[in-house]
């Protein structure tokens, strides 16, 4: 029997559309699901809807529309978004099911059963927004910190007995330190374990909509009791016994940071009540903020998935959720930020390796390549990196797991420059090392999709392809990352899988012609100018350090070469004269000088931001400055 994973994201309420916010949480979970079955695992993966919440009620009545009905069409509204985003769920569970009806409804007799449910009266604050029951401590200024407004209630409720698992729950901790991740959620429910636990109320009197309550049909569960049951009841329980021994206790709820205590204390105490095994696992992770600001209606700063995919694609979105942000930690969206890394990460990074190894594949060896020689050192280079990649997916660091796989394609970008296959070619002495460099260059490529898979499945599936992986990208496994030096494989030459996409903040500025000079008596002859300059002069140049990320001839033009540079803070486009003395491949990963500061210029259609540094000899061809130690991109030249 192989093993298996179960792993689940917080429900969704369907008052509103998704945006960025949740569909961050959804996309690290299928990169999770996505690794774990490339680890080998089998693999459910639940999401769903929580649709018993009283603002789900107040917006189907809002809109005329019957609430089952309303749900259904929010089903849809989500399923549509998650299936754009690409997101594997095996299973879309919803509160108004009948599978989850029935799961609810066992699990509080099992509790009642057990003396942990008894009838009282409720008073005290409530947040219709957060549909929760508030305590002093939990006000600011008297009011709810998200939603402002509370309101005084006093109702006949049931009640679980929550205080009686404080000390069940420490022991839980203090036996499994791994329970609640990351350490800054770990710690603060252990403060506020160590503090001491009230009973809850467990329904709501008076209410229609919702899960009647077993035992009181006056009385409906209590929209929060009721949705933490549902990860127990897409396993099964309550209706599928045999599932339920196949799938439960899950291996990890993903979840955002604000519900952990409903996760971590409330949940685990009930499963303890009911007699059912714990979650392994509670991730907690942080907010998305757009612009460091947190996405807000007020505002107008909420971002449509549909809208950010729409932008660069679905996989340069994923890309940049996961590879931008610390997982647990909080991270910010940025239409700039998420340009730039698409330009840098893609186009010019991993998208032009692709590009390149097909286009000398296709020039040097007819698109078809087998081993010569024994591999170079991008063998040590693609294992470091997949063992870095194991450590950090097996404990959720998702952006170390990214890290890594980029790692591969840098140092196959770095072996082309010091290789240079195309001096290779040109000696038919070296066809075994060029044979040796190109196989070695698509290898790595191919360990490198291997590994993206979960984060980039189409497009890692389609360089798989490209680099002639004979597997199906379904059928690959994390196994099949192991270096591979042997066999020959067909090359794919394609189309660029991410174009450049060009800056749109510089605006071209009209330049007016200068009439032409009126007729003049001719001047008297004057002393050659001191043409020398002062030293603030100079200071007025700005030189600095800059990587080529990319390099292509640029059409009609004998002369000119278009380079995409990294000069630290930023990345751009410059057109230099160099294309008689270079060719495109030498340019990629070489440090040169640039000046900085130089306004834009317009050559052949293409915006320059900069000049390169370079030797004219008479009569010779640009020789490029380099430098004889490592310098980061921005430094400044002195």
């Amino acid at each position: 029997m192989g093993s298996r994973f179960y792993l689940t994201t917080a429900i969704d309420y369907v008052n509103s559309q998704p945006h960025l916010g949740t569909a961050y949480e959804k996309i690290t979970a299928d990169v999770i699901a996505r690794y774990k079955r490339l680890a080998g695992f089998e693999t459910l993966f639940v999401m769903g809807n929580d649709e018993h919440s009283q603002n789900v009620f107040r917006r189907a009545k809002e809109l005329g529309m019957d609430p089952l009905a309303y749900c259904d069409l929010m089903e849809r509204e989500f399923r549509s978004a998650w299936d754009l985003l690409d997101v594997s769920y095996d299973d879309f569970i919803r509160t108004t099911q009948p599978r989850h009806r029935a799961a609810v409804q066992e699990f509080v007799r099992r509790i009642a059963a057990k003396g942990d449910v008894y009838e009282g009266y409720y008073e005290g604050w409530y947040c219709v927004g957060c549909e929760a029951f508030k305590q002093d401590k939990d006000l600011v200024d008297g009011k709810c910190p998200l939603h402002s407004t509370v309101e005084w209630i006093k109702e006949k409720n049931h009640f679980f007995r929550l205080s009686n698992y404080q000390r069940p729950l420490l022991d839980h901790f203090a036996a499994h330190p791994e329970f609640v991740e990351p350490d800054v959620r770990r710690n603060e429910i252990l403060r506020l374990l160590e503090s001491g636990l009230e009973d809850i109320s467990i329904s709501r009197a008076g209410q229609s909509w919702g899960i009647p309550v077993p035992h009181d049909p006056s009385s409906v569960v209590y929209v929060w009791f009721d949705a933490l049951i549902n990860y127990a009841s897409a396993a099964g329980f309550g209706t599928d016994e045999a599932k339920a021994a196949r799938w439960w206790p899950a291996d990890l709820h993903v979840i955002g940071k604000d519900i952990t205590r409903f996760h971590t204390v409330i949940w685990p105490a009930m499963l303890m009540s009911a007699g059912l095994g714990l979650p392994k696992q509670v991730f907690g992770h942080g907010f998305m903020t757009v612009e460091g600001q947190r996405m807000s209606k007020s505002l107008g700063n909420v971002i449509d998935p549909k809208d950010a995919a729409a932008r660069f694609g679905v996989d340069p979105l994923r890309l940049y959720l996961v590879k931008e942000v610390t997982y647990g930690g909080d991270g910010d969206f940025s239409w700039s930020r998420f340009q730039e890394r698409y330009n840098v990460d893609l186009a010019n990074n991993l998208g032009n390796l692709v590009s390149r190894i097909g286009a000398m594949a296709e020039k040097y060896r007819s698109s078809r390549l087998a081993p010569a020689e024994a591999s170079g050192r991008l063998a040590d280079a693609a294992a470091r990196a997949l063992a870095d990649y194991r450590r950090g997916m097996d404990v959720f660091a998702l952006e170390q797991g990214a890290a890594a796989a980029f790692r591969i394609v840098d140092a196959a970008n770095e072996y082309i420059a010091e290789t240079e296959p195309w001096a290779l070619a040109r000696d038919e002495k070296h066809a075994a090392r060029l044979s040796q460099v190109l196989y070695d260059v698509a290898e790595a490529v191919r360990v490198a999709a291997v590994l993206l898979l979960p984060i980039v499945p189409k497009s890692a599936a389609e360089i798989l392809r490209r680099v002639g992986e004979s597997k199906t990208a379904a059928d690959v496994r994390l196994e099949d990352a192991a270096w591979r030096n042997s066999g020959d494989r067909s090359i794919q030459k394609g189309e660029a899988l991410w174009p450049r996409a060009e800056r749109t903040t510089v605006t071209d500025q009209p330049t007016t012609p200068t009439p032409p000079p009126s007729a003049a008596p001719a001047a008297a002859p004057v002393a050659p100018a001191d043409t020398r300059i002062s030293i603030d002069d100079f200071l007025k140049i700005d030189l600095r350090v800059a990587k080529i990320l990319a390099a292509e001839k640029v059409p009609n033009s004998r002369k000119l070469m278009r380079l995409s540079i990294d000069v630290g803070t930023e990345q751009r486009t410059l057109v230099a004269g160099i294309a008689e003395a270079y060719e495109a491949e030498q340019l990629v990963g070489k440090t040169v000088g640039i000046v900085f500061n130089l306004k834009p210029a317009k050559l052949m259609g293409i915006e320059s931001n900069g000049m390169i540094l370079a030797a004219s000899p008479e009569g010779g061809k640009p020789v490029l400055i380099a430098f004889d130690a490592e310098v980061p991109p921005g430094a400044r030249i002195r």
